[in-house]
């Protein structure tokens, strides 16, 4: 697999991580839901931020690191330019 599909593969992640992330503070804060599905809809809304929460969290990780790594390359690459 090549870099660019990881890099989408993993922005997708993160998309969906804190889509999951914000849908399961909706269901927590909504009224109606925590009302009409008792404990069992605080642990739907609980699961639903939890999955968000790890989708979401190493990706960044990773692109964090990707990012330090590309920084590395041009400040190298910047210097010999500028040395010469």
């Amino acid at each position: 697999m090549s870099q660019t599909m990881i890099i989408r593969l993993l922005k997708t992640s993160i998309v969906l991580g804190l889509c999951l992330i914000v849908t399961g503070h909706t269901l927590l804060v909504s009224n109606y839901f925590t009302v009409e599905h008792g404990i069992k809809g605080i642990i739907i809304a609980a699961a639903c931020i939890a999955v968000g929460v790890l989708l979401s969290l190493p990706t960044k990780i990773y692109l964090t690191v990707l990012l330090m790594e590309a920084e590395k390359r041009y400040l190298k690459n910047h210097k010999s330019t500028h040395s010469k």
